[in-house]
């Protein structure tokens, strides 16, 4: 099922500085939540209703690979997702290897299709390139529950000798989203009660806690660092409504900012966000929650903000490269520390070709602000980069040429509409 057209094209995006940004633009489901929670969908037969749903090539990938296990998946209306799922003999624990391959969290299809096949066949998952992002937590966490992996090169086998996985206690070494999605999911058919610890807190975690739960599954703790799983026989169906995406939300927030202008995101969730609220307020953004949703008016010129990278609820990883673009053209210095991923700097080569003074040595970088910046061609290699090399045309003196936007459609939809929405002069070109 094709979503945004051909997930297989080449586009760039075509920006020239259009003055403040200014109105109101919805950001719809959270990509790191929905695609979890399709996957988790393969835990029960029957009809499966998702709602709020993006418009993004990740989730038009998700749909294939869903299908080619076994599933039927149909779209009655925008940004809503019917899926059918068979009972567990007519699933295939396999699926081409492209569609692992396209993205990162093509691996949260192993714990469910372990837990309802107890067997898995599939490519190692592909993704952003930023850094090394080893599956171990994954596969660790499930050997505990009694999966035997065979592991080849570019390949994964797992299997269950015995009728159901069984439950264990898990610390995980760090924090990992995903992982914390693939054990939890893994661990609601496992046979006993289940603990988590150390367990990502999400709000995207914590949203599909809630689906399981409405699907039956017994979970307590979550959106803490402790999870606790008992195990149930079956599952049902449900209709679930994903949460907002918060980079999303931060990335429109973050347009209104650096052009000096105001921008509501009409569906953002402030709790979600807190921590980046303070960023921004302490940028000279100010920011009213009141609602509906979010909205930033700017300052005369933002000012210069140390920012660090953390789990949740620290500042995401996701909101750095946004950060970065914002303060390259703030008063001042200012210091971005990467705690997280070691290769997550890859896009400030390109902020430099658009005149921005940013030095890089380990995990920091020290960004001097500029008055300006001068638009060039630039090429975006993830899609957050895409986002923050946008932000950057937007207040870049000429035009600024983005090739990789490709990127951006996996996590963004209709961003060249909702950007000229709000008053911005921007056009793709394939």
């Amino acid at each position: 099922m094709g979503v945004n057209g051909n997930t297989n094209e080449v586009s760039s995006l075509v920006v020239k500085p259009a003055g403040p940004l200014s109105g109101e633009v919805q950001a719809f489901g959270a990509k790191n939540a929905v695609l979890k929670e399709m996957a988790a969908c393969l835990l029960a037969t029957g009809t499966h209703r998702l709602t709020n749903v993006p418009a993004i090539t990740d989730v038009a990938t998700m749909c294939a690979l869903l299908e080619a296990l076994g599933c039927s998946v149909s779209r009655a209306r925008d940004h809503e997702l019917t899926i059918e799922v068979p009972d567990a003999t007519d699933l295939q624990p396999v699926a081409p290897a492209h569609l692992f391959e396209a993205m990162r969290a093509s691996i949260v299809v192993l714990g469910p299709l372990l837990a309802r096949c107890g067997e898995a066949h599939m490519a190692l998952p592909g993704g952003d390139d930023f850094g090394q992002r080893p599956i171990n937590f994954h596969t660790d966490g499930l050997s505990a529950m009694g999966a035997v992996f065979t592991n080849e090169r570019l390949s994964i086998h797992a299997s269950v000798s015995r009728p159901r996985l069984a439950a264990t206690r898990m610390t995980l070494e760090y924090p990992s989203h995903t992982a914390t999605d693939n054990l939890l999911m893994a661990a609601v058919l496992a046979e006993g009660r289940s603990v988590i610890d150390n367990a990502a807190r999400e709000p995207e975690v914590e949203d599909l806690g809630r689906q399981l739960v409405a699907m039956g599954a017994r979970i307590e703790g979550l959106g803490t660092s402790r999870l606790t799983i008992d195990g149930v026989a079956s599952l049902q169906p449900v209709e679930h409504e994903v949460i907002t995406d918060r980079v999303v939300s931060a990335t429109y927030l973050a347009a209104g900012l650096i052009t000096g202008g105001e921008v509501r995101v009409t569906d953002a969730r402030p709790d979600h966000m807190e921590m980046l609220l303070r960023k921004l307020t302490a940028m000279g953004g100010v920011v009213d929650d009141r609602g509906p949703g979010l909205c930033v008016r700017a300052p005369q010129r933002l000012r210069a903000c140390d920012v660090a990278t953390l789990p949740y609820p620290g500042v995401a990883t996701d909101y750095k490269p946004l950060l970065t673009a914002m303060l390259s053209v703030a008063d001042g210095v200012s210091v971005v520390t990467e705690n997280l991923f070691v290769g997550r700097f890859r896009y400030v080569d390109e902020l430099v070709r658009l005149g921005a003074s940013i030095t890089t040595e380990g995990h920091h970088a020290m960004i001097r602000g500029v008055d300006r910046l001068v638009g060039t061609s630039v090429r975006a290699t993830d899609i957050r980069a895409a986002a923050a090399l946008t932000l950057a045309g937007l207040v870049a003196d000429g035009v600024t040429t983005i090739s990789g936007l490709e990127h951006v459609d996996r996590g963004y939809d209709d961003f060249v509409g909702r950007l000229g929405h709000l008053g911005a002069q921007v056009e793709r070109l394939s």
